[in-house]
């Protein structure tokens, strides 16, 4: 293993922040059977993929997320893959992936939960009054998703989707940057 260290002066602080970093150099697979490092170099892709709009509430989003990747995710053995939602008013989960009833109590839930409407107590209202409870819904939920991936795919449970969740009242266009890295 090789280190390093770098100590970089702080004008305001009493002592200089010392940083370490390690680095270990990947091992042959003949010099340790365990080892889960292989031969090949670590590698990344990465997409935009534009979602059609859609109607406010939770969509399972999964199976155009796999189709929009499934070549470049094809090429991994094992990574991670990285899901980035581009906006303030929709986000990103993982949930149920059977019962679509499970999508609709989650936006009723979040309905009951985030007052809507002239009479909430909102000051941003500019863009409706739709606009404020959904970045406050998106807050909750988050806009990424980081999935493992295994031997060419997303590595989901058996129940498991990828939804996106949208807060406005009008469909919009969302897009979603997945990047994957890995070996």
């Amino acid at each position: 293993m090789q280190s390093s260290c770098v100590v970089l002066p702080i004008p305001s602080a009493a002592r200089p922040l010392r940083l370490r970093s390690y680095y270990t150099p990947a091992k042959t697979p003949d010099s340790d059977s365990n080892s889960m490092s292989s031969s090949s170099s670590p590698k990344w892709a990465q997409k935009t993929i534009a979602l059609h709009p859609a109607t406010r509430g939770c969509h399972l989003i999964t199976p155009k997320i796999v189709k929009e990747i499934e070549n470049d995710l094809s090429g991994f053995k094992c990574g991670l893959a990285h899901l980035f939602l581009q906006h303030t008013s929709a986000s990103l989960t993982i949930n149920e992936n059977y019962d679509s009833d499970v999508r609709d109590d989650t936006e009723t839930f979040l309905n009951k939960i985030v007052p809507e409407g002239r009479s909430a107590p909102w000051k941003h209202t500019l863009e409706g009054p739709d606009d404020m409870p959904a970045h406050i819904k998106s807050s909750m939920f988050g806009n990424q998703l980081t999935i493992p991936i295994t031997n060419g795919k997303l590595n989901l449970g058996t129940w498991q989707g990828i939804w996106l969740c949208e807060h406005r009242d009008s469909p919009t266009p969302r897009k979603v940057v997945v990047t994957l890295t890995g070996i």
